[in-house]
């Protein structure tokens, strides 16, 4: 079996007397969909920050393709091909769509302190391929001001995929769009994770979105680890029904 593209290894984080992050485990595989659910405190969002270095641990590791990258800066995490989306989209409202994904393609490529460059005069074959993967090359000219709340998340996902990750950190993605839209979105996630190899972890309070396109699941309590496994092992397990979905077994999920 080959090696995992993201490790973490006994990762803790405490904030003054309290254990964010207590000793959590996870791998993570080549164009696998890995959801991170849990009740609001779990250290979710924590352990995001400690993936990707927004936050240094207290203990543990995190590598990336064997290497270890724990305690190096963001940008450093990111340019090595570690990429985030955030639970609140945000794009620069004046910014044709075209423009935004040719700004983040200068940040990839270390251009953006060249003088006299004009973003939409970059790379803009490629920037429209990415557009055109998340099916929002129909608006690339269009201001992403104008844009619905769903479209600004689909522009969102080109951007981090313009810097060509090998994990891709995914923040309640699904946050603030239609039930319609939620699936959509994630199902062109799981699209591109198995045609570019990129690994996916997310966090979700949508459980349709969860058990639907997850390939398996990490369920975090008082910042450790529940359960992890399948969809259909973790939904049944007793405890995590107890602490979180809060329903029997044999119910059908429903958002939390």
């Amino acid at each position: 079996m080959s090696r995992p593209v993201l490790e973490a290894e006994n990762l803790a984080k405490r904030f003054g007397g309290v254990r964010a992050v207590d000793g959590v485990s996870l791998d993570l595989a080549a164009g696998e969909v890995l959801a991170m659910i849990g009740p609001n405190g779990a250290g979710k969002s924590t352990c995001f920050n400690l993936l990707n270095g927004q936050e240094r641990a207290d203990a543990g590791q995190v590598r990336l393709a064997g290497r270890e990258i724990t305690g190096l800066p963001p940008r450093t995490v990111w340019r090595l091909g570690i990429g985030r989306t955030f639970q609140v989209a945000a794009v620069f409202a004046s910014m044709s769509v075209a423009e935004t994904v040719q700004v983040a393609l200068l940040s990839h490529d270390r251009q953006l302190w060249r003088p006299w460059r004009r973003a939409n005069r970059y790379r803009r074959e490629r920037a429209r391929a990415l557009l055109a993967q998340v099916g929002m090359d129909w608006a690339a000219e269009r201001t992403c001001g104008t844009l619905a709340y769903g479209d600004v998340k689909r522009v969102e996902l080109a951007v981090a995929l313009a810097n060509d990750p090998r994990v891709l950190l995914m923040d309640e993605p699904t946050a603030g769009m239609a039930p319609a839209e939620r699936g959509q979105l994630m199902a062109l996630t799981q699209e591109i994770a198995r045609a570019r190899g990129i690994a996916v972890l997310f966090t979700e309070h949508d459980m349709d979105v969860v058990f639907g396109h997850a390939d398996r699941v990490v369920v975090l309590h008082q910042g450790r680890v529940l359960a992890r496994g399948t969809p259909q092992a973790v939904r049944a397990e007793p405890e995590v029904q107890r602490v979180y979905l809060g329903a029997p077994a044999s119910t059908e999920p429903t958002a939390c």
